[in-house]
């Protein structure tokens, strides 16, 4: 609703347009319902003022996922000790492009990918754990390309889609 209000605001719905919206919008029952009533409009603010989220394994391991999380232009992930898993398949990313800054260290980084997003690794350097890229690489429209940038050291960094497991998961909770 906020969308559409500033996009009014901008001149670009005139009161007419923003009022069947806002209806629309209030009786609507899924995220997709919603993307349709902002789909012809500019994505949101920029993001460049807003701080990279950071994830550091530690000993204990850290992890972003698999549920709604905002997902900022910028990810830096040190796997640490324990490991990171940065899980977007239950994200609404509305970025061009997400810069994953990925750091395997001693336990490793894994960036879980909904099928249809693509990952470009071309910017990372494997370190002696490698990086892998096990995703299809056929890239929807419309879906953000997650570029990772950084160093495999010791344990290295996995990118991938859903296992058995994490889709099972997911089957039997789909809203969630």
């Amino acid at each position: 609703m906020e969308r559409l209000r500033d996009a009014a605001a901008e001149g670009r719905l005139d009161l007419d347009e923003l009022e069947t919206r806002l209806e629309q919008a209030l009786t609507a029952k899924t995220y997709a319902d919603l993307a349709a009533l902002t789909g012809d409009l500019p994505g949101p603010a920029p993001v460049e003022n807003r701080p990279p989220l950071v994830l550091k394994g530690g000993m204990h391991g850290a992890s972003r996922g698999p549920g709604r999380w905002d997902v900022p232009a910028h990810v830096i992930a040190h796997g640490g000790l324990g490991g990171v898993k940065i899980d977007f398949t239950r994200v609404e990313c509305r970025l061009p492009e997400v810069l994953v800054e990925a750091y395997g260290e001693a336990a490793g980084v894994v960036i879980v990918l909904p099928d249809g997003w693509a990952a470009d690794t071309g910017g990372m350097d494997p370190g002696v754990g490698g990086c892998s890229d096990k995703t299809t690489g056929d890239r929807l429209p419309g879906t953000p390309l997650i570029r990772v940038i950084g160093s495999g050291g010791m344990a290295g960094v996995v990118i991938r889609h859903p296992n058995r497991w994490e889709r099972r998961k997911l089957d039997k909770n789909p809203q969630g």
